[in-house]
């Protein structure tokens, strides 16, 4: 008698399917922007300009997706990043070393993560509260520092900065006929590194699944022996420290430090971290997802400009309605897999 073996697969979890739906629709609106707009879509360095471009974004994001997963909100990362970039710029044309800078910008992120992190786990105040004075407090200390927008004048920092990895492959010939390689910032492996590594931290990592637990439901997660508050504590030690990483990769893309840099960052990071599938009720969330969703806020945005609506409302009209399609997106789909499963 012959016996089949059947192997039984195991449900899509909701961060995985709203984290597929995420990369689909990416991939969708970049392949349609390659057929009906053409130009720079059809180029690889276009991909890359965009992570040139946003890899302080992707990095805060990361932040705010750890602690989003937990329950929390933290609106101070976009300040936090302002105030690394302004310090480090000041300190670099004081004559500072390029080892120290970076210890600062980490330094300066801990400290925020930490004081906030406090304050919400163990004192129990809300995050939007605290974090909301956390923003205020940076974003004065900023301008009390930037009297004028400075440049970092400081020769091994420039050779830092001006370093990238050129792909000639990916690139493309001019219309002079020279060959044009692509070109890739070292923010860009910073951010990339990054994102791994927050992937096994919440993958493979008692800590990371233990973001997922107070998240879901912090009573169950109580009865399972996790420490509620310290862990609820460590999402914003490691959401600091992934802003001081921002500002310093931040720095190394602009060259410069003022009052209004990474200005609404916060809210762009938020609405990333939403679009690649992280729900605000927490419990829920991805960083790959995440990630995706940072490039498909930032394609939508080439998408307009390419359009030739060049005026910056345009912009904003088009990543509120993403946004607010996501979110519609998300809760079809959740409350549909709800039904099927108590239909079971």
């Amino acid at each position: 008698m012959n016996k089949t073996n059947t192997v039984r697969r195991e449900p899509l979890t909701d961060a995985a399917l709203l984290m597929i739906i995420t990369i689909g629709i990416f991939f969708g609106m970049y392949i349609l922007a390659m057929i009906f707009l053409g130009g720079g879509f059809l180029r690889a360095q276009q991909v890359i300009d965009m992570l040139n471009d946003n890899v302080s974004l992707i990095i805060v994001s990361c932040g705010l997706t750890i602690v989003m997963i937990g329950g929390g909100i933290d609106i101070s990362v976009g300040a936090v990043t302002s105030l690394v970039v302004m310090s480090c710029v000041l300190y670099l044309n004081n004559g500072g070393n390029i080892f120290v800078s970076i210890l600062l910008a980490l330094g300066i992120g801990l400290a925020f993560g930490a004081v906030q992190g406090f304050l919400i786990s163990y004192l129990e105040i809300q995050p939007f509260i605290v974090t909301l004075a956390g923003m205020f407090f940076a974003r004065g200390f900023t301008t009390i520092l930037s009297v004028n927008p400075q440049k970092v004048a400081h020769e091994g920092f420039e050779k830092l900065r001006g370093t990238k990895i050129e792909i000639d492959l990916l690139g493309y010939t001019a219309n002079n006929g020279n060959r044009v390689p692509a070109r890739i910032e070292l923010g860009v492996i910073v951010a990339l590194l990054c994102v791994i590594a927050i992937f096994i931290l919440l993958k493979y990592f008692r800590l990371g699944r233990s973001f997922y637990a107070i998240g879901g439901n912090q009573q169950s997660a109580l009865m399972l022996g996790i420490n509620v508050k310290r862990t609820r504590f460590m999402s914003y030690l490691i959401c600091g420290l992934l802003s001081g990483i921002s500002g310093y990769v931040f720095m190394m893309h602009t060259g410069a430090g003022n009052a209004t840099n990474a200005s609404g960052m916060e809210m762009n990071a938020i609405a990333s971290s939403i679009i690649g599938g992280t729900l605000l009720t927490g419990g829920v969330g991805n960083v790959i997802g995440t990630f995706f969703g940072t490039l498909s806020l930032t394609t939508i945005k080439k998408i307009v400009v390419a359009s030739g609506l060049n005026d910056p409302w345009w912009q904003s009209i088009t990543t509120g309605g993403m946004l607010c399609f996501f979110i519609l997106l998300q809760s079809v789909v959740l409350s549909r897999r709800a039904k099927k499963k108590k239909a079971k």
